[in-house]
């Protein structure tokens, strides 16, 4: 049986009223790395993975455009602002 949060001085971590949402970007990506990736391959060992997963990773941000991105790939939309927010910052 669990405590509840309240009585036992814990909060729940939220940005904000009902951020159910925040999660649901990272189990797409996921689930995308699953289908794409991991049923796919049989993995012989940890090393292995860990290549293929990079290699995986490194095509879906660095190589495969998006056109919610205006056809950038997701580094070139996060490089591309860098300068810009180091410049304010400084």
């Amino acid at each position: 049986m669990s405590a509840n949060p309240a009585t036992v001085g814990a909060q729940i971590s939220m940005d904000g009223k009902g951020r159910w949402i925040d999660n649901v970007f990272i189990e797409c990506r996921w689930r995308s790395v699953k289908y794409n990736n991991v049923y796919l391959l049989a993995y012989e060992s940890r090393t292995q993975r860990r290549r293929r997963l990079a290699e995986y990773f490194e095509f879906y941000n660095g190589r495969r455009i998006r056109e919610a991105l205006g056809y950038a790939t997701p580094d070139e939309v996060y490089f591309a602002g860098l300068p810009t927010v180091m410049a304010t910052a400084a």
